[in-house]
């Protein structure tokens, strides 16, 4: 006797076509989803411009943005140090934010909205945004 072999089940007919609203296509990455989070709390706060940090593994960019232009008003990054000892990350960014709240004071900037992206207000992050705070700049 032969025996039958089960058959596997295959879709019949083209794939169903899935909401381009949906929640899960609109972001590509979950880091896309945290920043949109985070700016979506900065959109009621009015037009005072945006501190956005950028943290990569090795150094920490800032820069403060007009919102309404999209100009950049102040910038500063741990490569600006003119530093020769070897300095911790934490303490660059210490150094970095003091640097920013320096030159934003000289563009005339005194407001800002803190954006911290995808990052969580931790670490280097927070060690900077305590030295702009420092450095005369208000969230």
């Amino acid at each position: 006797m032969s025996e039958e072999k089960p058959v596997s089940r295959q879709r019949q007919g083209p794939p169903e076509q899935e909401n381009k609203n949906n929640m899960i296509n609109r972001y590509k990455t979950i880091n896309d989803r945290r920043k949109a989070a985070a700016r979506k709390k900065l959109l009621g706060v009015g037009n005072r411009p945006r501190l956005a940090v950028h943290r990569s593994a090795q150094h920490i960019y800032c820069q403060i943005i007009d919102v309404t232009g999209g100009k950049i008003l102040a910038a500063a990054s741990d490569l600006d140090l003119k530093s020769k000892e070897k300095l911790s990350k934490t303490s660059r960014s210490t150094a970095v934010g003091e640097i920013l709240a320096q030159k934003a004071k000289k563009s005339g900037v005194t407001k800002v909205m803190f954006d911290r992206g995808a990052y969580k207000y931790h670490g280097r992050v927070k060690a900077l945004a305590e030295a702009a705070r420092k450095g005369g700049l208000e969230f």
